[in-house]
């Protein structure tokens, strides 16, 4: 399964990237927290780890590595709107579950 992102996410993330005036692109992991078990991990990428897979969606790289990739399958990543606030959401095919607060999900 591909790894894809929508036009509001790679507008947002290509203008996070020209703001900051470098990086490869940015990193999608996973971190165990939370009463579910996994949270998302959204930063920056200066440099490449060695078992880093790189995604061009748009222009815009989406580095993941091997471990993450394994629960990231199939994601979407957009960015949304609502009102006052905004933010990326996690579009997970592979995620059977999420806490009430929706900081962290299972598989």
């Amino acid at each position: 399964m591909a790894i894809t992102m929508t036009p509001a996410a790679a507008d947002r993330v290509r203008s996070f990237l020209v703001n900051r005036g470098k990086g490869l692109g940015l990193r999608l992991g996973l971190r165990t927290s939370g009463c579910s078990g996994m949270a998302y991990v959204i930063e920056f990428v200066d440099t490449l780890n060695d078992d880093d897979e790189i995604y061009t969606i748009d222009d815009v790289n989406i580095i993941i590595d091997a471990k993450s990739f394994i629960y990231l399958q199939g994601i979407e990543l957009d960015f949304v709107k609502e009102g006052l606030n905004e933010g990326f959401q996690f579009n997970n095919p592979n995620a059977k579950g999420e806490c009430g607060c929706g900081e962290s999900f299972t598989v």
